[in-house]
């Protein structure tokens, strides 16, 4: 197994391993604790670092399980990143970035995650109806209460990244300091304005699907749709429809030509190109098994060669 590469997040002081582990889609029902116990420790002790989760992941049965797992491991060790935004109940304010929402989404995450602090708290979402400032001042009160260290983002739009940097500079107030959006060499939207924002403000980016779901591990090439995969399951296939057209499957089948003329893995070629963009801090990876988990953290020593590089941005060259 490769050694592990650990850069920092933005222009933070944090460092986090090239790869992290996700729990989007397998913790809190489709693994067990012995079964995510059994990989989160795999990881650890492959170097990964970063640990990324959410309170609505498996309606907080996500974070549970983190919380059991992670039991006896050395806080130290890890750097625990969880999320808010969409509704953990039937109230009115229940959801969104208002001060009340996130000071009680943190409290329920620490409760679950069993722990007295996050690491990295994002904000699942932008939220069009609660004042960036607001969400800016509720949290860097937390991170001067010690109940959050740092603050990210997640899906949001350049503008409003540039915004709550802006004030948070204004208010001599922690900015946030990560973007955690999907990128891969199927979905490079983020190229056109997210990137350029990032590599200005100083935020890292943690992509999440740089696999686009599974796409461009080349197993969904030929149509079929094993009953055990992602692709069968209607919960976790949710956003998978939109890599598996004619049009991109050719560009995966080509890419498998590449990958086998280089020596590379798939996975580990599609990787290995996302952690090629100097903005990109992490990749995070949802795996169910020790091998995939292996042949992700294989990336984080990959260079590619840069003809190869070139042939892949042509490739899968945006419109």
């Amino acid at each position: 197994m490769a050694s592990m590469e650990y850069r920092r997040l933005g222009i933070s002081g944090l460092k986090v391993g090239a790869v992290g582990l996700g729990t989007w889609l397998n913790f809190g029902g489709h693994l067990g604790d012995r079964e995510a116990g059994h990989l989160v420790r795999r990881a650890l002790e492959g170097g990964v670092n970063l640990i990324d989760t959410a309170d609505v992941y498996a309606d907080g049965k996500a974070e549970e399980e983190l919380g059991r797992v992670l039991a006896g491991v050395r806080r130290e060790s890890y750097v625990l990143a969880t999320k808010a935004f969409f509704p953990m109940g039937e109230g009115p304010n229940d959801k969104g970035l208002s001060r009340k929402h996130l000071f009680e989404s943190v409290h329920g995450s620490l409760r679950r995650l069993r722990t007295d602090y996050v690491d990295l708290f994002q904000c699942h979402r932008h939220d069009p109806e609660t004042p960036v400032e607001e969400t800016v001042r509720a949290f860097d009160d937390l991170i001067r209460q010690g109940k959050v260290l740092y603050w990210g983002v997640s899906l949001w739009p350049a503008m409003r990244i540039e915004e709550a940097v802006t004030i948070a500079k204004e208010l001599r107030a922690a900015p946030p300091v990560s973007e955690q959006p999907p990128y891969s060499l199927l979905n490079r939207e983020i190229e056109a304005e997210v990137v350029p924002a990032c590599r200005r403000y100083g935020l890292g980016i943690l992509p999440f699907s740089p696999l686009a779901q599974g796409v461009l591990t080349g197993k969904y090439l030929e149509g079929t749709r094993p009953g055990d995969s992602r692709a069968a399951d209607p919960r976790r296939n949710q956003y998978m429809q939109k890599y598996m057209g004619e049009q991109q499957l050719r560009k995966v089948a080509r890419m498998r030509d590449l990958a086998k003329a280089a020596g590379i893995p798939m996975a580990r070629l599609a990787l290995a190109w996302v952690l090629g963009n100097p903005v990109v801090a992490s990749v995070l990876v949802g795996v169910t098994t020790e091998a995939q988990l292996d042949e992700n953290l294989a990336a984080a020593g990959t260079k590619l060669d840069p003809r190869l590089k070139a042939e892949l941005d042509r490739l899968f060259a945006t419109a």
